[in-house]
C-alpha cells in the first residue's frame, strides 16, 4: 500500500510548485486507488509512467480532459473527409463525423474510433454511438481503466509497459512510445521518475 501522505508531500513539492488543488487531489488518488485494487501485483514503474504520461497529457490537472481544439481542428486532424485521410483511416475512422466525434478524452486522450469500440468492447459500455457516449470517456473510472488497460496490452500504438520496464530493463524515455513516438518523451521521463521516487519512498 502506498503510504499517500508521504506520497502527496513529495509530488506536491516535486511536481505541483507546492500546491495541491482538490481536483488534483481527487484525480492523484482516485488513479492510486485502481491500482491499488486492480494492479498492486504488477511492476510499480508502470504506474509511475502512467502517472507521468497523465501529468503531460491533462496540463498537470490530473483530471480527465478533452484534447485542445475545436470541431474544426479535429475533422481536419482525424476525419476522412478532412486534411489527413491516411491518420483517419488508421483510427478506424471510416465515417464522416467519426474526427469530431472521436477526438482525443480521458487521462491519456482515447482517440479513433476504433479504439474507442476496443474500450466499449472491452468495458461494456456504450462509448460509440453518439458524441454523448463517447463522452463517457471523461468518467475518472473509465479513463483511469481505459489508462491502465491501453498502456498494459499496447492498444494505443503497439507498444506497452512490459516493452520499457521489467526486471532490471527500464526505459523511461522510449516508454512515450505507448502513447505518442517521442513527442515530449525527455519531459514525461522526468516527471514518471518524480512519481516512482514518490511511490518508492512509501511502498
Amino acid at each position: 500500500m502506498i503510504n499517500r501522505k508521504s506520497f502527496f508531500d513529495h509530488v506536491r513539492s516535486h511536481l505541483f510548485l507546492g500546491r495541491l488543488s482538490r481536483g488534483r487531489v481527487e484525480g492523484l488518488d482516485f488513479i492510486l486507488d485502481v491500482w491499488e485494487e486492480s494492479h498492486a501485483r504488477k511492476d510499480d514503474r508502470w504506474l509511475a509512467y502512467a502517472l507521468g504520461t497523465a501529468f503531460h497529457e491533462t496540463g498537470a490537472t490530473m483530471q480527465p480532459i478533452r484534447e485542445w481544439g475545436g470541431d474544426k481542428y479535429f475533422l481536419d486532424q482525424y476525419d476522412p473527409r478532412g486534411k489527413r485521410p491516411s491518420v483517419a483511416r488508421s483510427l478506424g475512422n471510416t465515417q464522416p463525423g467519426d474526427g469530431v466525434r472521436f477526438h482525443g478524452r480521458g487521462f491519456v486522450q482515447l482517440t479513433g474510433r476504433a479504439n474507442y469500440q476496443k474500450c466499449e468492447d472491452k468495458f461494456g459500455v456504450e462509448m460509440t454511438a453518439t458524441r454523448v457516449d463517447a463522452d463517457r470517456a471523461m468518467g475518472l473510472s473509465l479513463a483511469a481503466d481505459i489508462m491502465f488497460f491501453g498502456m498494459e496490452t499496447g492498444m494505443f500504438t503497439s507498444r506497452k509497459f512490459a516493452d520499457y520496464f521489467h526486471g532490471a530493463t527500464q526505459d523511461w524515455v522510449n516508454a512515450r512510445r505507448i502513447i505518442n513516438r517521442l513527442d515530449r518523451a525527455e519531459d514525461i521521463a522526468g516527471y514518471a521518475k518524480t512519481f516512482y521516487a514518490a511511490i518508492s519512498y512509501t511502498v
